[in-house]
């Protein structure tokens, strides 16, 4: 006969063994509402014995209501098509909500920040705040000029620092001949489109949305379901989330786990070949911001170079841009790399078309939601069998990240030296935006002069 704590023991492991959880807000690519995804699990906080001084941060604009491709291409089709639809959806099993359901974005709201948006923006500054609590505010701050930036930095501002009139808010021009003076070089980058991708993505988007519109004809064989019906109410989880609070489109009995999987790797794909490893202007369009970005690290104070008008070094440097800058930074610094520790080295064929890489590291859901930050932490350090000294270290999303052979500081942090160098190398494979792009305008330039000159 088997003891009270035997039979207790056995039904403790029978439930964790067949437990599972799956939170499609964390699979939806760029929609994604803000997370931190702890990828990799490293400790957030500055290693033992070390002091942050100086820190920078690219932040992705927070959430909206609807990008305008997603809302004409995918949602507003849909929406439409629904509204002329004969089907007594309050008779099938999954879609019954339909009955009732109405639409949350209207043509008016592209674009625009949602209030959870305005919210997770001031509570990212406030948590920035936290996080160094012994810098002092930054005199600027600055933004791209789209109003869902303009209005992200605001909101950050709002909770970072106490008196938002001592923060001056720069807006940077989104001009298409600014060379790589901008918040946005991609916009002034000649070989970058915004539809690359949609060829590598759409043939697997194709693939993994078959079954599902198979399944729900089946529920309601008066509507005909395509692929662009099956990602426009996959999207509506998102963005209906950012804007109600939830979102019946998130159920997973509407759409499977390894349904939201097929989503967010056909995202993946779109993405890799869009501003990520696939295109290879991608670390020219990144390398500039962190070319600039170290220069303010590294820079030694008042009369240097690099210092602001005003002859004074910030604290912090932050800058708010949108969903494709920080893929090519990540792409710049060499993180995310699914070849990295591949024989072949054709990154391409980590990321086939026909079936899901589960393996990879280049997943848009932790790269890119929104709001999403890449930070640059300089910090000084004497920690137990490390030299004291400077040391500095990348974050995405709140994640510490291992740069590609410099990592072995302080929680895996690069010493001061090593830095410079994994720098200049980086800007030999990657600098040369001009020629890169392919910039056919006049005035050009390959830099990012906004955090050293006046605006």
């Amino acid at each position: 006969m088997r003891s009270g704590l035997s039979v207790l023991l056995v039904a403790k492991f029978a439930a964790s063994a067949f437990s599972y959880s799956f939170n499609p807000l964390e699979h939806l690519a760029g929609i994604a509402p803000y997370f931190e995804p702890s990828d990799p699990p490293l400790d957030p906080s500055p290693p033992q014995g070390c002091n942050v001084t100086r820190a920078a941060y690219l932040v992705r604009h927070a959430a909206i209501y609807a990008n305008d491709f997603d809302f004409e291409e995918y949602i507003e089709p849909f929406v439409q098509k629904l509204a002329n639809a004969s089907v007594n959806w309050s008779r099938t099993r999954d879609l019954a909500f339909l009955a009732t359901w109405k639409s949350p974005i209207g043509e008016k709201d592209e674009e625009q920040l949602t209030q959870v948006g305005e919210l997770e923006a001031q509570k990212l500054g406030v948590e920035v705040l936290q996080r160094y609590p012994n810098f002092k505010p930054p005199k600027k701050v600055w933004t791209s000029t789209a109003e869902r930036t303009t209005k992200s930095a605001e909101s950050f501002i709002s909770g970072l620092v106490r008196y938002e009139n001592e923060t001056e808010m720069v807006q940077v021009y989104e001009g298409k001949e600014a060379g790589a003076n901008s918040l946005t070089p991609y916009s002034s980058c000649p070989a970058y489109s915004g539809s690359r991708g949609s060829d590598q993505s759409k043939p697997f988007q194709t693939r993994y949305t078959a079954p599902i519109i198979e399944r729900l004809k089946a529920q309601a064989p008066g509507f005909n379901f395509t692929n662009n019906d099956i990602v426009g109410m996959q999207e509506l989880c998102g963005y209906e989330t950012v804007i109600r609070g939830s979102s019946p489109f998130c159920s997973l009995s509407l759409f499977t786990p390894n349904d939201w999987l097929g989503f967010e790797y056909a995202n993946d794909l779109m993405y890799h070949y869009n501003t990520g490893y696939g295109f290879d202007v991608s670390g020219a369009i990144g390398m500039p911001w962190v070319t600039a970005t170290t220069q303010q690290l590294l820079s030694d104070g008042v009369g240097n170079a690099v210092a602001n008008p005003e002859g004074e070094l910030q604290d912090l440097y932050v800058s708010f841009t949108h969903r494709e800058l920080p893929p090519t930074v990540i792409v710049a610094l060499g993180l995310f790399n699914n070849s990295a520790f591949s024989s072949s080295g054709d990154v391409n064929a980590t990321m086939p078309t026909d079936t899901i890489n589960h393996n990879r590291a280049w997943k848009s859901s932790n790269i890119l939601p929104f709001l999403t930050n890449v930070a640059v932490e300089k910090m000084e350090c004497d920690s137990y069998g490390y030299g004291q000294g400077e040391y500095f270290r990348v974050l995405v999303n709140k994640s510490p990240q291992s740069l590609p052979g410099c990592n072995y500081g302080p929680g895996e942090s690069c010493p001061r030296n090593a830095f410079v160098e994994f720098i200049s190398r980086r800007e030999a494979m990657f600098g040369g935006f001009g020629q890169k792009c392919g910039v056919d305008y006049g005035n050009s330039t390959d830099t990012l002069g906004i955090y050293s000159s006046a605006q």
